[in-house]
């Protein structure tokens, strides 16, 4: 048997599977976690995948790896390869003027025009979670550490780079080595999904002078060698989270994943890229050389975890709180920018409740406000891909948040379709490993796994009038005090 394994390095952990090359079944699986923050030490991920690798029985059998990461984060490393300063990652918003100020420059002072031409260039306009953002802003913030920058890499970049037996001291030599992949590429705000090719320009605009960047890689081509355990494995170029889910899941045009985990994302594959002025869509890559235009939102499982928290209560017992009440809550509205928001773009927003009445202000009401704020915020994202002629006609929730029993049986009622819920797993190690088999097969066609597998369906009569009490008050939420 010919084994293969896959990494999600995401926001909060390192996790790690080996399955069969040939028919992606799992053989085995591991994991270690991440400290909290938004601003991290990228060797705590090196730390964190040996461990996660320890923890599925080491890799000495394995045959090929591909790693898929968390997206957008800032890795900057100087002449030497050494990382200059912590990470910011994608849920780090201290660079939100930054993006603002760039938007601005492009078009020439018009905000308008700006967010135009940066939807045109690069098929996304500007916000805090893009690592062009994080590079003006350590040009403006950190002008001595953003002089140092020889290189800019991205999360899943440098995993990669590590693997293939590079890091500090590696030098030109080294730094030339760096490769990363469409997907992860197109979230950069500085490579053009459409052209295939650096803004090199958009970088300078940032940045304040030109860098060495990652060589993007296609599909299924060899970005080096890993030693594991001292046996040479073919090394995958990887993918950002979402593309490796949506490898895992086996996604096809019309296919629309719904993840809810750290960050709530919309995504779907599509055939040609799109170029969103509004911002509400993201024109990325995906990995098999189509296209990912998805919507972000910052908030998801947390406002979960938030709810269970004021109630005291755990999930199981939200969930049920949840499904006591009726749809819409009797008029309460949780609009869920707990940790300001990604889409639409409000990263100095806070949340609220609305429409509180003495007989809606039951643990109960709070509860149900809280699934359904969530599930709004990613309805919106939906009809924002719609907008932009992305076929939708088949819903996947997955996500830790896909867990929750309210969530799955709520979501077909604010989503206005039938919703698909895979068996749980591990899809963006999933995708990055059948990315790894892709590698070792070398053909046009990724191998045919299973993909999504087994799914339960939900299904429900939609609710439209739970969607227009939020729109109606959405926009009613503060900002954080200064």
């Amino acid at each position: 048997m010919t084994l293969v394994a896959g990494v999600d390095s995401s926001t909060q952990s390192c996790k790690v599977v080996v399955r069969d090359a040939a028919t992606g079944a799992l053989v085995r699986s591991g994991r270690a976690s991440h400290p909290d923050g938004t601003s991290i030490d990228p060797e705590v991920w090196w730390t964190a995948l040996q461990a996660a690798v320890a923890d599925a029985g080491g890799l000495a059998d394995v045959d090929a790896i591909a790693v898929g990461g968390q997206q957008h984060g800032m890795v900057v490393l100087d002449a030497d390869g050494a990382v200059i300063r912590d990470a910011l990652l994608w849920n780090d918003t201290r660079s939100a003027s930054s993006a603002l100020d760039l938007i601005h420059e492009l078009g020439e002072g018009d905000a308008a025009v700006g967010a135009t031409r940066w939807a045109e260039a690069i098929g996304s306009v500007p916000v805090a979670s893009l690592t062009v953002t994080k590079l003006r802003w350590l040009r403006d913030h950190e002008p001595a550490n953003a002089a140092r920058v020889a290189a800019v890499a991205l999360p899943h970049d440098w995993l990669t780079w590590r693997l293939a037996g590079f890091g500090p001291g590696s030098g030109a030599v080294g730094l030339a080595a760096l490769t990363t992949d469409r997907s992860d590429a197109s979230g950069t705000g500085y490579w053009s999904p459409s052209t295939g090719e650096y803004r090199r320009d958009l970088l300078e605009l940032a940045l304040g002078h030109d860098a060495l960047l990652p060589r993007v890689l296609g599909p299924h081509d060899r970005a080096g060698t890993a030693q594991l355990g001292g046996r040479g494995a073919a090394l995958g170029p990887g993918a950002g989270d979402n593309a490796a889910a949506s490898l895992g899941l086996g996604l096809t045009p019309g296919d629309v994943a719904i993840s809810i985990g750290t960050s709530g994302v919309v995504s779907a594959i599509s055939s040609v890229p799109t170029a969103d002025g509004s911002g509400l869509v993201t024109g990325f890559a995906d990995a098999t050389g189509a296209f990912l235009p998805l919507a972000c939102t910052l908030n998801a499982s947390r406002v979960l975890d938030a709810a269970a928290r004021m109630l005291g209560v755990d999930h199981a017992g939200l969930s049920a709180l949840a499904l006591s009440a009726p749809a819409g809550a009797d008029g309460l509205v949780l609009v869920p920018y707990l940790e300001g928001e990604r889409t639409p773009n409000k990263p100095d927003a806070t949340g609220a409740l609305h429409g509180m009445r003495l007989a809606n202000t039951t643990p109960a009401h709070l509860a149900r406000a809280a699934v359904e704020g969530l599930l709004c915020a990613l309805a919106d994202g939906l009809d924002a891909l719609r907008d932009q002629g992305v076929p939708v006609e088949r819903l996947y929730l997955i996500g830790g948040g896909a867990q929750s029993e309210a969530v799955r049986r709520v979501a077909p009622s604010v989503l206005g379709l039938d919703v698909l819920v895979p068996t749980p797993g591990e899809y963006v190690a999933d995708g990055a490993a059948r990315q790894a088999a892709w590698v070792l097969q070398g053909t046009d066609e990724a191998p045919a796994w299973t993909g999504a597998g087994d799914t339960e369906a939900f299904h429900a009569d939609p609710v439209p009038a739970v969607r227009a009490q939020y729109a109606a008050v959405r926009e009613l939420t503060g900002t954080r005090p200064a």
